[in-house]
């Protein structure tokens, strides 16, 4: 089959791998359909994150046709369309028992943190992911859904993170109804968690980001007011006069390991990649918010260096709430939103790429030319 395989940093392409196969009885193999490059990727094809080993195959957003099954497999059947969370989980666990389905205790021997990812570095399990034709899927059973015949596949492909992500970001920053929030990143899980803050009942909604087009999406799309960080002197006073100079009453980090900003004018850029990221948007969020107030942490960081103002957050009484998301727990909620028109993760969708161009789609999407808000990759399987 054809997938994308990881070469290097800022060196990914199209190659030709061995057919995943049925390894265990609970297992599928997917022919996959449409597959997406998320903000965490990127994370990956920079070299940030730890244990991202030449060969892999990234790609944790996909739907796809099942295939093959495994002889223990009862809820699925040749044939079915599916969309399949980026969690790997076993469905049994405590975790999984609570719904933590992101912190599965059986499926990842790298880590005692997080549990299984598709298509992440290995110390996420280094299950191979789907920007790919085809991707073997354990514990087939528990993780895949039969997609809803009224969901378009773009839709669908984008729950299977990007709208999750974002929705449970807006869950973890505890709304409460007026409440102000600010949403740092205007990426794609940036604009969902905006515009799911509305729907939790926030009373005024602020996006912070320096790319215009991104912004001008979020005044659109998540009908948010915006900051332009880079037109002011100090993004967290700006939020603190917006917000008569209390702070807002939660801040959710959609940025990450990569943001940019003033922080760092005084660090060295290459002494902040080596150790996994920049703690630029921590930050922002722990000074930007209340006293008292919420902080919700939906980027992807690696593991940084002790730059986190977590002093300030002690003595302002803060909450801090941050977890990869458990995205089968969203999709009854997010199922409903979609149908009604509340959320439409496909209106996000800015390109689209076939599999043989996967260079030059990490490229555009890494560079954000074009305006490129969420590509899609088309891997064409016969």
């Amino acid at each position: 089959m054809k997938a994308m395989v990881y070469r290097g940093p800022y060196q990914v392409r199209a190659e030709e791998k061995p057919d995943p196969r049925i390894e265990h009885p609970g297992d599928a193999v997917i022919r996959v359909t449409l597959a997406a490059i998320c903000g965490s990727d990127l994370h990956l094809y920079h070299g940030l994150m730890p244990d991202t080993r030449v060969g892999h195959t990234f790609g944790h957003e996909f739907i796809g046709v099942v295939e093959q099954v495994g002889s223990a497999v009862e809820e699925l059947t040749v044939g079915d369309r599916v969309m399949v969370p980026f969690n790997v989980y076993c469905g049994t666990c405590w975790f999984c028992a609570r719904g933590l389905f992101s912190n599965c205790h059986n499926v990842n021997p790298n880590a005692t943190a997080v549990g299984g990812i598709y298509g992440y570095s290995h110390t996420t399990g280094g299950y191979d992911g789907g920007q790919a034709q085809r991707v073997r899927v354990p514990f087939a059973d528990v993780g895949p859904t039969k997609v809803p015949d009224w969901m378009s596949d773009e839709d669908a492909v984008l729950l299977t993170d990007m709208t999750a992500t974002g929705y449970f970001g807006a869950q973890l920053a505890d709304v409460v109804e007026g409440d102000t929030v600010v949403v740092l990143g205007a990426g794609p899980v940036g604009l969902v968690a905006a515009r799911s803050a509305w729907l939790m009942g926030a009373g005024r909604v602020i996006v912070v980001d320096h790319l215009d087009d991104r912004l001008e999406r979020a005044r659109t799309w998540a009908y948010a007011e915006t900051i332009n960080f880079t037109h002011v002197d100090d993004v967290v006073v700006e939020m603190k006069k917006q917000t008569d100079w209390l702070g807002a009453d939660s801040v959710i980090d959609c940025v990450g390991a990569e943001a940019d900003g003033n922080l760092l004018q005084h660090l060295t850029a290459a002494k902040l990649k080596l150790q996994g990221g920049s703690p630029v948007a921590q930050n922002w969020a722990i000074d930007g918010v209340r006293k008292g107030g919420t902080v919700s942490v939906m980027g992807a960081y690696g593991p940084i260096f002790s730059a986190v103002k977590f002093g300030d957050a002690m003595n302002k009484g803060l909450t801090l709430r941050m977890n990869q998301t458990p995205v089968k727990r969203q999709w009854p909620r997010l199922f409903e939103h979609v149908r009604a028109g509340h959320l439409r993760p496909s209106e996000l969708v800015t390109h689209r790429f076939a599999l043989d161009d996967i260079a030059e789609a990490y490229h555009v999407f890494s560079s954000k030319l074009d305006g490129c808000i969420k590509p899609l990759v088309i891997p064409d399987a016969a």
